[in-house]
């Protein structure tokens, strides 16, 4: 049988890591037959580690079982993390389906490149499958990659201070219909030496010296600005904001937030604001007064991060929130593996009870967005629909989106 292989495997270099020679002799062969010409075998993980450790030769892709003798793969795993590995690794496991979605949970964790995991035996297709998700290192969003700048807090206040921070938007599309409902605000910063720069430069800075209202306020206003903007142009998006826990223990937000919708003619309902699960479980009366009061006045409320804290029902029930978002490690290769598969329908099931939309986050390909479908999920976001993009730019993505649905 002939298998149509990735134009560039022959370009390719792996390493198959497997104690068991039979085991380890058929994957070799399988990639030979995918068309792949530069293979290295390891009968362990202290050779493989010595392998990728060796400067003079190249690992794009690592086939890593997890049960070997000595250093076994997750001792591995932990190895090429202290190394920075930008190689991509695909785990092997014949010890079952749980062990090996907690091994990829912690190979994730550590930061590697995960390509996927399976259970043996490897066939073709599989490793068809798990190559062709295969980026080089400099094609994974080289902006997230770049080293962050080293600023300073007098120079981020100085930057509110002139205006230079924005939202970038990200839309959210109804899974049903196909239709753009909202967007999310994420807040950038235009900095006239560093470009657009990601809220992870200047965000922890903004929260620990306690300024963080200051960042809030812009996006708040920009957001809501931005959502009156697109209303003028006949198009009907909402707009999500994300709330800090700082942010949301000022006593005065409610009605800035109030006065902010009112000026610019703005319907509470088309505004939403997202918390993580982790400041859905507060006791600060402050925190759980505005977020009562935003309610209230008709503004939406989310959870986001679902599934990344350890809170339980009744602690979130104590938030009037409409949507439940769920965390992209989730999402991501749902449909492919059977924990993660299990984790996502539960995580709908229970927002279906509880009468909430459901948000999945981390939507990155055709297989995440038809699983998602298939079980009923309100709304998907992430990088299969768009990226974020400036106000301006919304409107003419949405008409080239709904050109297909």
């Amino acid at each position: 049988m002939t298998y149509h292989s990735p134009s560039n495997i022959a370009d390719l270099h792996f390493l198959v890591a497997e104690d068991d020679e039979f085991q380890r002799r058929w994957l070799v062969v399988m990639l030979a037959g995918l068309g792949a010409q530069h293979i290295a075998e390891a009968e362990n993980g202290q050779v493989a580690l010595g392998i990728l450790q060796d400067k003079s030769r190249r690992i794009d892709i690592s086939f890593i079982d997890l049960n070997m003798p000595g250093m076994d793969g997750i001792e591995l795993m932990r190895h090429l993390a202290k190394a920075e590995h930008q190689g991509a690794v695909v785990l092997v496991s014949a010890l079952g389906s749980a062990l090996l979605f907690s091994v990829e949970t912690m190979t994730k964790a550590y930061g590697i490149n995960l390509l996927g995991a399976f259970e043996k035996p490897a066939t073709p297709e599989i490793l068809q499958d798990v190559i062709g998700r295969y980026q080089p290192p400099h094609a994974h969003d080289g902006a997230a990659r770049k080293a962050l700048p080293v600023l300073r807090l007098e120079d981020i206040r100085q930057g509110l201070q002139e205006q230079q921070f924005e939202p970038l938007f990200q839309p959210k599309v109804e899974l049903a219909t196909g239709k753009v409902k909202a967007v999310e605000a994420f807040a950038r910063w235009r900095h006239p030496q560093y470009g657009l720069v990601p809220a992870a430069a200047f965000i922890p800075m903004l929260e620990a010296s306690g300024h963080m209202d200051e960042l809030t306020s812009v996006m708040v206003e920009q957001s809501i600005a931005a959502c009156r903007a697109w209303q003028d142009l006949g198009l009907l998006l909402a707009v999500s904001i994300n709330l800090s826990a700082s942010s949301l223990a000022e006593s005065g937000l409610v009605e800035k937030i109030v006065a902010l919708a009112a000026r610019y003619g703005v319907a509470p309902c088309d505004v939403t604001f997202e918390i993580t699960e982790i400041i859905a479980m507060t006791d600060v009366p402050v925190c759980l007064e505005n977020l009562a009061r935003l309610r209230m006045r008709g503004f939406g409320l989310s959870i986001d991060d679902f599934g990344t804290a350890h809170s339980n029902l009744q602690q979130l029930l104590r938030i009037p929130f409409l949507d439940l978002k769920i965390d992209r490690s989730f999402v991501a290769g749902a449909a492919r593996n059977k924990q993660m598969h299990l984790a996502l329908s539960s995580c709908l099931e229970l927002a279906r009870k509880l009468r909430r939309n459901s948000v999945a986050v981390g939507v990155e390909t055709r297989e995440d967005w038809d699983l998602l479908r298939d079980l009923g999920c309100t709304y998907a976001q992430g990088y299969y629909i768009a990226r974020p993009m400036e106000r301006d730019a919304v409107p003419a993505w949405v008409e080239e989106w709904s050109q297909f649905f």
